[in-house]
């Protein structure tokens, strides 16, 4: 039988079927084979305005500055005590929407864009993205604690505040998804930690389903199959995301009821993770059969029925030959076991 590729072992997951393989579920980034599941492509306008990802730091599109280090494998976050904006309602002081000509040639830079990113699209899936996370946007903006205060004491400002931006980005996702014809679509905001959501079910409700509605809008007026990453305990807001089209949920981790979720939603909600280096209590003094022993459990857990895709991995600091010895266990692992897994059980 030939092998499906890793594109086509995720569009039948998301279109609730029992793929050849466990999907290798990658969240966008390479993978050691160069046969990647996803990656995400968007437009260059906007990453030459946006350096906050860089392994430097740097600063968004917003004015938000950035910091990252090594013991985060250079993921970056706000800059503590540096926020922009103290006060909500003076919100339209502070925060101004780039300006974007949205008459520039769009088909020439999708174009240039895809063959820049050198993706082989009978191999792997193109997604685009909303570009907008709503609550990690107002932290990044007011720092945590302000943040949080502003969603309760001044939630109409919240509410313009969002749309504001919102506004913004929906005319230039409407463009990203006629010119570049991703195969996805794929949603952020973490809004959770690993015991409780930051903020009720009737705050989501209320101000952020809103926003997502209308950023999910364009996938699901064209059909797209929409992801979301939203890490932590966050099983209280399925119900919603399934609401606003959501079909694929990573990273899915253990602190939610995995099980009790597969069963509730059943192949209309990928569970995408389910795997993380918290179930070693031993961590990182682990044998290599410990750890293979991990994954293998989790995909026995959660693969079964369909529904699943795989998540794992570990962020490596620069130099420590152990934890990157461990994350390419990890892969391997995942790639073996997941590797017709069907045709096997």
């Amino acid at each position: 039988m030939t092998d499906w590729t890793p594109k086509e072992n995720f569009m039948a997951v998301l279109r609730g079927e029992i793929p050849q393989s466990v999907p290798r579920y990658n969240m966008g980034m390479k993978t050691m084979n160069g046969r990647e599941t996803t990656r995400g492509v968007g437009p260059s306008i906007l990453r030459k305005m946006d350096s906050h990802m860089s392994p430097k730091g740097g600063k968004d599109i917003w004015g938000v500055s950035y910091v990252a280090n090594e013991e985060t494998g250079f993921a970056s976050i706000p800059e503590p005590n540096n926020f922009i904006l103290d006060d909500i309602t003076k919100w339209r002081d502070v925060v101004k929407a780039p300006e974007i000509d949205l008459d520039i040639d769009w088909e020439a830079m999708a174009k240039k864009d895809m063959e820049d990113a050198e993706i082989d699209r009978n191999v792997t899936a193109v997604y685009s993205s909303a570009m907008l996370m709503p609550f990690q946007q107002l932290v990044a903006f007011m720092g945590f604690s302000e943040g949080l205060c502003a969603l309760y004491e001044e939630p109409e400002e919240v509410k313009a505040l969002l749309n504001y931006m919102t506004d913004f980005y929906v005319p230039i996702i409407e463009k990203t998804i006629e010119y570049y014809k991703p195969d996805c679509y794929y949603m952020l905001d973490d809004t959770a930690s690993r015991y409780s959501t930051f903020f009720s079910k009737e705050i989501y409700q209320d101000i952020f389903r809103p926003i997502y509605d209308r950023l999910a809008a364009p996938a699901n007026e064209r059909g797209l199959p929409i992801g979301f990453h939203n890490c932590g305990r966050c099983e209280t807001f399925l119900d919603e995301m399934v609401g606003f089209g959501v079909k694929w949920w990573d990273p899915a981790q253990h602190d939610n009821d995995l099980l009790g979720i597969k069963e509730k939603y059943g192949r209309d909600l990928v569970i995408t993770g389910g795997w993380e280096v918290q179930l070693m209590p031993s961590w990182p003094d682990v044998s290599d059969d410990e750890v293979r022993q991990t994954v293998y459990d989790t995909v026995d857990k959660l693969a079964p029925g369909g529904g699943y895709m795989f998540i794992g991995g570990i962020l490596v600091r620069p130099g420590d030959e152990r934890a990157a010895h461990l994350h390419k266990l990890v892969q391997e692992t995942a790639s073996e076991y997941c590797d017709h897994y069907y045709e096997k059980h």
